[in-house]
């Protein structure tokens, strides 16, 4: 029986994230310059969002393609009305599930942003990957790893088996698939992969201001939220952020700063 976190379809509101998602922006593109591309390659982006980080990509490959997908309608909408096809005639968006990609031997690169850890199993996600790359094709990925905002998750874990929020919580289950190299090496090896570089990056998460912080929760924390009535839920997210500021308090400047855990990795078919 799959975990109840695998059934769940999350409702994304698209615009609001790519309004509080800059910092993932961000990471994406210090991603982008280890790809090194030349300019003619087909590219696959999984999870690809609201399509800003895509489309980036596709300024890269003038003589190439970039196919976007992601589950969610919302954003597959959003990237479609925000990049149209006669403004990147070599970008296109799909709605696709990571774990059940339709493509066979059709990308020379496959890249993947801040998104696989909404995946727990990753095998079904690797073997289609693998489907999808040309022969010596190569994956470069990025996503929540192992200890990924631990200290938010601390926070997050304590509130939600307390008072009015723990009637929500009930049979709650872990909803991230935040791994290990040591966990992870074994599932690239199995889907066929050579593993060219497998690690865990710490990185520094900054929210310009409280305000930033609590989009940041609004808009990516949804396995927590949509546990709980809508009415509630700003409720749910001031006390997230009070009490994570609390032992994690802004510094001089204002800004709020979260400890990540990246786990990045290159890997060729």
């Amino acid at each position: 029986m799959k975990n109840e976190r695998e059934k769940t379809k999350f409702k994304w509101n698209a615009d609001d994230y790519a309004r509080h998602s800059g910092v993932q922006q961000e990471w994406a593109r210090e991603l982008i310059t280890k790809l090194n591309l030349r300019g003619d390659e087909s590219l696959l982006d999984v999870g690809c969002g609201d399509g800003k980080v895509t489309a980036e990509i596709a300024n890269h490959l003038k003589a190439g393609s970039v196919v976007g997908v992601d589950s969610s309608e919302g954003m597959i909408d959003l990237a479609k009305r925000n990049f149209p096809i006669h403004e990147y005639p070599n970008l296109k968006f799909q709605m696709q599930d990571a774990r059940e990609l339709s493509f066979n031997q059709d990308f020379d690169v496959v890249f993947s942003n801040a998104a696989l850890h909404w995946v727990l199993d990753h095998r079904p996600v690797l073997q289609g990957i693998y489907r999808a790359l040309k022969s010596n094709g190569r994956v470069v990925a990025q996503m929540g790893g192992k200890g990924n905002a631990a200290l938010v998750i601390g926070v997050v874990n304590a509130i939600i088996t307390q008072g009015q929020w723990k009637k929500f919580f009930e049979n709650f289950a872990f909803p991230y698939g935040f791994y290990s190299p040591e966990e992870y090496a074994p599932w690239l090896h199995a889907a066929g992969f050579s593993a060219v570089s497998l690690e865990l990056k710490p990185k520094d998460m900054v929210h310009e201001n409280i305000e930033k912080f609590k989009g940041w929760v609004r808009t990516t924390w949804l396995p927590y939220l949509q546990r709980i009535p809508e009415r509630l839920q700003e409720l749910f997210i001031n006390e997230v952020t009070e009490k994570y500021l609390q032992i994690n308090p802004p510094d001089q400047s204002g800004k709020i700063h979260t400890v990540m855990q990246r786990l990045e990795y290159e890997a060729i078919k």
